[in-house]
């Protein structure tokens, strides 16, 4: 969760200067309101990285915190370019692994490009800068003062991935957790390719319970039966839940959109899916480069990637050193470490009641 430097070196020759906006605006269609007031008094007890409270948007009751609001046009009225490349899905559903791999498909399998230019500045967050509160940011620019660079790097940290994408001349990378009512409505109308992956939710539970433990501007303090709560009940970032995966299902079958199940991809037929991602983005290489391809995107080695694994947060103190990794375990099931039979038996419930009016089924992570 991340966009940095708005200007890097490296991208200094493919930013022109803009107006902030020039493209024509459309209103944004939903209703933003504030949370329940004792809701959203618990809440900030235990997400200690938002310090104002959250807001719920439209009909579906997407839920955000307070930083959204003032961004949420600029995100609908995105103007999309038709060889755009855009990773879409629910958090912690693979969308890193996704990246690196779209990426160096895309880009004639550079590794050396990829090692020297992190993940954040090649496939930049749309959304990243509504989740960094002004008083988290203070906090890290003062923890960050004594050294001139890593200062700087910190005071980049919120600048709208929306703009530094509008200036940006060259095909874009681009990531996103928003559900699709939330982007542009003719994302895939333009040409432009769209990658969604959905993820069963206990894994992505546990997953995003882990970061929202590690990174500080999220700051969760809580334990899991409490955060499966949070999340349950709609009360995380980019919920609900289902209605984020129902979205993703009901598009599968447009060409510009290509979908996955993040269990059928992670392990099971590796290097067929690059080459199905390959197809997609209009690439074609030999068996040895898809291969030597799923050895780079195999789990153990991806851990170690200093490319894609947020190590310069950890320098700068907003991912909290000691906790999980960002790239964690990559693999399914490993939820049954952490629900309990009563917790598991409520789970399964609220599973079956969102899965009874549609044929979405998620894959065994037996």
């Amino acid at each position: 969760m991340l966009t940095m430097s708005p200007t890097p070196k490296y991208l200094e020759d493919v930013i022109s200067e803009t107006d902030e906006n020039k493209s024509d605006k459309k209103d944004f269609p939903y209703k933003i309101t504030k949370v329940d007031d004792e809701i959203n008094k618990d809440l900030l007890q235990y997400f200690t990285g938002e310090r104002t409270g959250f807001v719920q948007v439209g009909p579906k009751k997407w839920f955000f915190p307070s930083g959204y609001e003032k961004n949420a046009g600029h995100y609908y009225n995105f103007q999309i370019r038709p060889d755009d490349v855009f990773i879409v899905t629910f958090p912690r559903s693979g969308t890193t692994w996704m990246q690196e791999m779209a990426w160096l498909l895309a880009n004639d399998l550079n590794y050396q490009k990829a090692t020297e230019i992190p993940l954040v500045h090649r496939f930049p967050f749309l959304e990243f800068s509504s989740f960094v509160h002004k008083e988290t940011k203070d906090e890290f620019l003062k923890e960050n003062a004594y050294d001139e660079e890593r200062y700087q790097q910190v005071q980049n940290i919120d600048f709208p991935a929306w703009k530094m994408l509008t200036e940006m001349s060259g095909r874009r990378f681009i990531k996103t957790h928003l559900p699709f009512s939330l982007l542009p409505p003719n994302l895939l109308e333009v040409g432009c390719k769209v990658i969604y992956i959905a993820r069963n939710p206990k894994d992505v539970a546990v997953s995003f319970y882990h970061l929202n433990r590690s990174i500080r501007t999220q700051g969760y303090v809580g334990d899991f039966p409490r955060y499966w709560n949070y999340f349950e009940n709609n009360l995380q970032p980019w919920t609900p839940y289902w209605e984020h995966i129902k979205e993703g299902w009901s598009r599968r079958n447009e060409p510009n959109l290509l979908f996955f199940f993040y269990e059928n991809i992670s392990k099971v037929n590796l290097k067929g899916n690059i080459e199905k991602v390959s197809k997609f983005l209009g690439k074609s290489y030999s068996l040895e480069q898809y291969e030597t391809l799923a050895d780079h995107l195999d789990i153990d080695n991806f851990r170690k990637n200093k490319s894609v694994n947020y190590d310069i947060l950890k320098n700068l103190g907003v991912l909290i050193k000691g906790e999980e990794a960002f790239v964690r375990k990559g693999k399914s099931g490993g939820w049954k470490d952490y629900f309990d039979e009563v917790l598991n038996a409520r789970a399964d419930r609220w599973i079956e009641e969102n899965l009874k009016d549609t044929d979405l089924r998620f894959p065994s992570t037996v």
